[in-house]
């Protein structure tokens, strides 16, 4: 089992920041970022700066870049497509392959594009790192969450194994669920639910907390992916929703989800990942799902006013959903 002993991040957003400095802080020249054109230049000239420290991670091109043992994935859901022409090159025979992203598809992209003995299921939970211009700031780094679908304690595989030795060895905080795609599909009922509800109504973490008109809306989205899950046999169940409430009170009032920074700033959303999914999946599986569908359009309604701009692509602006990991 070859030893990984270096990580290319695809994506220089809040999450990929975050964790290329952590493992920076041990091991320096285990970290590189992919970037071109203007963003190359842009990350070489002005570094990255995390919690107040600059860190100058060497930089490569798409061309450039040399095979790496671990490639760490976040960028936005739309970004992806880019992001596998981008890192095609540095994919060889022994590299596995991270996706931090939201939702639920990312995986399938990707092994669709690089194979799934590469890529095992991956994500974040419990990260409140928020990305300003070159810098990132985040009080909890939270925890990856990565293997295989199931993931027997003690008899995890060769891939499994050799991330986490490598996140061992570097500081990054990690955890081996038994039931990964369980996991996977909790988070996903997350931004489903609030993510969603709150770039409709413009509402931070506060009055998902405190009025019960915006829980019982997002209550119903979340349900919808339980039911979804039911019938998919991904193993979500009814009490789902309400351990997430009980976490969503312990969160920053005034802290906001992701969707609603995106739709504050004019980006575009993760909309197609997350109520996309569910009403694709909906339809294959039987299930009815009428308020992820008026939240589609809602939210695309909104994205139609966003002036027309071309989006940096640099990855993750924040994460989601810093509840604990």
């Amino acid at each position: 089992m070859k030893e990984i002993k270096d990580v290319l991040f695809v994506g220089a957003g809040a999450v990929g920041v975050t964790f290329a400095g952590i493992i920076a802080e041990r091991f320096p020249k285990a970290v590189r970022v992919l970037a071109d054109g203007e963003r190359l230049s842009r990350y070489r000239e002005q570094g990255f700066i995390v919690n107040g420290k600059r860190y100058d991670f060497p930089v490569v091109t798409p061309a450039g870049a040399a095979k790496a043992d671990l490639i760490i994935v976040g960028v936005k859901n739309h970004h992806i497509p880019q992001a596998v022409s981008d890192m095609k090159n540095a994919v060889g025979p022994d590299t596995l392959i991270l996706s931090l992203l939201n939702g639920i598809t990312s995986e399938d992209e990707l092994t669709g594009a690089f194979g799934a003995e590469k890529v095992p299921y991956a994500m974040i939970l419990g990260i409140d790192a928020v990305r300003e211009g070159n810098g990132t700031r985040y009080s909890s780094p939270g925890k990856i969450h990565f293997g295989d679908a199931a993931n027997a304690e003690g008899a995890w595989s060769g891939r499994v194994s050799r991330i986490a030795s490598f996140f061992g060895r570097t500081g990054v905080p990690f955890t081996v669920p038994p039931n990964m795609v369980r996991n996977l599909w909790y988070k996903f009922m997350i931004n489903v639910g609030i993510n969603q509800v709150s770039a409709v109504i413009r509402a931070p973490y506060r009055v998902f907390q405190t009025d019960p008109h915006a829980q019982a809306v997002m209550d119903s989205a979340m349900a919808e992916v339980v039911s979804l899950s039911r019938a998919k046999g991904t193993g979500l169940v009814d009490s789902d929703i309400q351990a997430w409430r009980k976490t969503l009170a312990g969160l920053g009032p005034e802290s906001k989800t992701s969707m609603l920074q995106d739709v504050e700033a004019g980006r575009k959303t993760e909309v197609e990942a997350f109520a996309g999914t569910v009403i694709s999946q909906g339809r294959d599986a039987g299930v009815d799902v009428p308020v992820n569908t008026i939240l589609y359009d809602l939210i695309k309604a909104i994205e139609r006013g966003f002036p027309a701009a071309e989006e940096d692509f640099h990855g993750m602006e924040s994460e989601s959903y810093p509840g604990k990991g």
